[in-house]
């Protein structure tokens, strides 16, 4: 039996993520999930966070997904390592459930000259240090300076995306960031959000500065692991097929998408518990 890809995230952002992996991985089918009558997560407890996130990751392996991908930097940093040590075994030890933080970890000593690396995430994601965390296992030299931005992700799905108010709180985040240390030399936006915000990054960073946009990285990390692990990627589908699935009104959820996806989307609501 094969399946598509899940990709779960608790709104829309995971979105920016399923683009990037239609674009560089087209063959694959994918079923994308966001729980976005329970969104957003970034202000919830752990407890409730990993809780969600392991009902939706159950949901995606019954429709018959061998890898999720939970695009959501609140639920990674809240819930991946849980799931993966304690839950994978009982709901499907032969399945895989990766995240978005430590893939985007990953690229930056090959990034960063002076060994200072800025976050902008939203305050569950910056609460949770993931970033400071798994920085710290892979890179002993790399200091870690963070700044939540609650602001952004609203605005956001809102879709007031290219606007004086939005360009307010980006430079403002930005100059709390810098603030902090002067020297940061590479961005990490650490929401997936954000790069349907990057014209706004960009016209607030200095120029020398590295941005890493997350869904590029993760997409090309997915075609890496799927390469080292054959025995996921033949259990996955190939059809080009991508199915939305949302906890919420599906018309809601289809106008805001399509706002993501650059293109006209139809989804399905379903439950999860």
């Amino acid at each position: 039996m094969t399946g598509p890809i899940g990709v779960f995230d608790s709104g829309f952002g995971g979105l920016t993520i399923l683009k990037k992996f239609i674009e560089k991985l087209p063959k694959y089918d994918y079923m994308f999930l966001g729980d976005n009558a329970r969104a957003p997560y970034g202000s919830r407890s752990f407890q409730t966070i990993y809780n969600y996130t392991l009902q939706a990751v159950k949901f995606l392996f019954e429709k018959g997904c061998p890898l999720v991908i939970i695009a959501c930097n609140t639920a990674s940093a809240k819930a991946l390592r849980s799931i993966q040590q304690n839950n994978l075994k009982l709901l499907n030890p032969n399945n895989r459930v990766l995240g978005i933080i430590r893939p985007t970890v990953e690229m930056l000593g090959s990034i960063t000259k002076t060994n200072n690396v800025g976050i902008l995430g939203t305050s569950g994601t910056i609460n949770s240090k993931s970033y400071i965390l798994e920085t710290a296992k892979l890179f002993k030299n790399i200091n870690v300076y963070q700044q939540a931005c609650p602001m952004l992700v609203p605005l956001v799905e809102n879709n007031e995306i290219d606007n004086f108010g939005t360009d307010f709180f980006v430079k403002k985040y930005i100059d709390l960031l810098f603030n902090q240390n002067q020297n940061i030399d590479t961005i990490v936006l650490g929401c997936t959000h954000y790069p349907l915000l990057i014209n706004s990054f960009k016209k607030y960073l200095p120029k020398n500065i590295n941005i890493i946009k997350q869904n590029e990285i993760v997409a090309e990390k997915l075609k890496d692991y799927l390469i080292r692990h054959p025995e996921i990627e033949q259990r996955i589908s190939k059809k080009s097929t991508v199915k939305y699935l949302t906890t919420d009104s599906y018309e809601i959820f289809n106008k805001s998408a399509s706002i993501f996806m650059n293109t006209i989307i139809e989804s399905e609501t379903i439950e999860i518990n």
